[in-house]
This record gives structure tokens, sequence and C-alpha cells, in this order.
């Protein structure tokens, strides 16, 4: 493992790194034409973590729209490679991903996480994030089977 992890922002023109990422990081393989839609999309933001060459972590997002308030800020997903766990680089992706958030006017972010995913209840307190109690979730066509 390299000393130094750099952090990378993918917009439209970075298709070939999103592709080249290692099966195991995302929760499924990458799918080449949802991976330049997303890309293409300016609503959605995806920063990757490398350790030289190799991704070895990745944090996702996307800017939520509504008629009668501010744009908000979801962050999808966060993940790292086993053997990078623990080393902080999951919190400087999501804190990069909040950095971007509110440079693009976003101002509330937010996201859901398992009530028995400890480590990344733990990442997001680190983060001074609020626990909301209380939060019911419904899903449709199987959602939150992935």
């Amino acid at each position: 493992m390299g000393e130094t992890i750099t952090l990378r922002r993918l917009g439209p023109d970075h298709l070939d790194l999103l592709l080249a990422v290692e099966d195991g990081l995302f929760d499924n393989a990458i799918r080449p034409d949802q991976a330049e839609a997303f890309l293409n999309d300016p609503l959605h933001e995806l920063v990757l973590a490398f350790d030289g060459d190799r991704v070895v972590g990745m944090a996702s997002g996307q800017i939520l729209l509504h008629p009668d308030k501010p744009p908000a800020f979801f962050v999808a997903e966060v993940g790292v490679h086993d053997d990078y766990l623990r080393q902080g680089i999951g919190k400087q992706m999501c804190a990069k991903l909040c950095d971007i958030a509110r440079a693009r006017g976003c101002e509330g972010i937010w996201l859901a996480t398992e009530e028995d995913n400890v480590p990344a209840r733990a990442l997001y307190r680190s983060l001074d994030a609020r626990e909301t109690k209380g939060i019911v979730v419904y899903d449709w066509d199987g959602a939150m089977d992935a």
C-alpha cells in the first residue's frame, strides 16, 4: 500500500478510469452504459480514491432538486477495498463529496445506512453528521435488495 492516497472527482471525460475499476469495489460489475450516463449527468458526483494507479475507494451521490426548496445532496454509496479499511479513506471521500455539494449550492446533505452497519455509522459520526431516529424506509421493485 502506498503512503499517499489521492482523491479524484470524475466527470464525463473519465469513463476509461471508471471502467478500469476492479470488480468488488462497487456492489456489482460496472455497466459501461450506466457508467457513461452517470458521468454525463451534471447532477451526479463520483469521487475515487487512488493508491498510485489502483482505485481503492469510491463515493457517489447526486443533487436532488425540488420545486419548493434549495437543492439537497444524497450520498448514495461509499466503498473502500477491504485491505484499505480503517485508514480514513472513506472519511476523506465523504468530506470531499460534502465540499462539492456545498460548493454546488446544496443546503442539505443526507444518506441512509442499515442500523446494524456499525462501521458506516462510526464513519458518519466522525464527520459530525446528525443521526436521525425513527425513519422508516419503503421501497418498490426491489430497490433495497442490492
